[in-house]
């Protein structure tokens, strides 16, 4: 069995170099005197970033041999930090996917302004890629969740880590599910054992802390619709909430094991599914167009955040929105995304960031 390659914090290496400058200038780092009344969350495969280190694991591109250099890694890392800029309200907890290692997590630390302290990195051993955390409000309680099914860990693990705040914690689910290349039944049980390893997790959180909100968040290679792509015949990692579904499901013999319900409704209620069923709100049911992936000349839905019904009881951290970033540098004049072209160092991903924003009741 593969271990999970789970990365300290950069907290450390960062507060260090923020505290030397402080001492420097005369100043002490305090804490905040409020939290913010706002938390904005960003989602983003940023398709295939690597440093300018041989380690072994790299694909064949990003080798030195083929010409990848620590130059062209800056230089990238460069135009990821100034995309991210232009972006408004500026993310205060950023999802990566598709990045080689903690230390590039790192990297967009010291090169990014506002002071991201904490950071978490998992991928599998022997894996080119992995996903991570950056924030600017602490985490506490972080696991990587290994994905077993038929005896093997699949390539890439879930990254769980809680938000603790004064006006009430959260959790956030980091994925990248297996993509779609392969026996479309094979990869459709991978995504499911996913799904399965964070429904376990909820409803371990919710029989103590029932008022914890949760979000899964990342690019789970499966669009909101995906049960009706599919022509409505099958149960998929994630299905709407609908009576065709349900039929299919089998919920109430064998339970909601491992699929995902998601809804437009805010909050998302379980309306054709029975209650104590695990209903998440998707955005791209309500609130977004288009999609966050363009491939073969259609767009997909395949990056998520999907969001529990506590964000919508009144108290604490409530949603109030959601965008995909598509517009320049991260798209054409289109709207299409960029796609990053290692010989050239032009464009930045094939995906588009993905944004939510909870706002505190009562907060301005």
């Amino acid at each position: 069995m593969k271990k999970i390659d789970f990365c300290s914090p950069v907290f450390l290496r960062w507060a260090l170099f923020l505290g030397a400058f402080l001492a420097l200038s005369g100043c002490t780092a305090e804490k905040p005197a409020e939290e913010p009344k706002a938390i904005t969350l960003m989602a983003w495969n940023l398709h295939n970033l690597f440093d300018g280190v041989d380690d072994g694991d790299e694909y064949s591109e990003f080798l030195q041999a083929a010409g990848w250099s620590a130059e062209k890694y800056k230089g990238r890392l460069n135009s990821i930090s100034s995309a991210i800029g232009k972006i408004e309200p500026s993310p205060d907890i950023m999802i990566f996917e598709e990045l080689e290692s903690l230390v590039i997590l790192e990297d967009l630390a010291l090169v990014l302004p506002k002071g991201y302290l904490w950071a978490h990195f998992a991928k599998n051993n022997g894996s080119a890629i992995g996903l991570g955390i950056l924030s600017r409000l602490p985490m506490v309680d972080v696991k990587a969740h290994s994905i077993n099914i038929y005896g093997d860990v699949i390539p890439r693990p879930v990254l769980e880590a809680r938000f603790q705040t004064e006006d009430g914690d959260f959790l956030v689910f980091a994925c990248h599910w297996k993509s779609k290349i392969g026996d479309s039944d094979v990869t459709e049980n991978i995504r499911m054992a996913s799904a399965r390893v964070i429904l376990r997790r909820i409803r371990e959180v919710w029989e103590s802390e029932p008022e914890v909100g949760v979000i899964v968040a990342g690019d789970l290679n499966e669009n909101y619709d995906e049960f009706y792509r599919q022509g409505s015949k099958r149960i998929c990692a994630l299905v709407p909430d609908d009576p065709v579904s349900f039929s299919l499901s089998n919920v109430n013999t064998a339970g909601q094991k491992d699929f995902i319900v998601i809804s437009g409704n805010k909050p998302p209620l379980p309306v054709h599914f029975p209650e104590g069923t695990i209903s998440l709100f998707s955005p791209w049911m309500s609130d977004l167009e288009n999609g966050s992936f363009f491939y073969k000349n259609d767009w997909e839905t395949i990056d998520h955040f999907l969001i529990s019904g506590q964000f919508w009881d009144n108290s604490g951290w409530e949603y109030e929105g959601a965008f995909v970033a598509n517009f320049e540098p991260f798209a054409n004049s289109n709207g299409v995304p960029v796609p990053y072209n290692s010989r050239s160092g032009f464009g930045l991903s094939d995906h588009l960031p993905l944004i939510v924003t909870l706002r505190l009741v009562g907060g301005d």
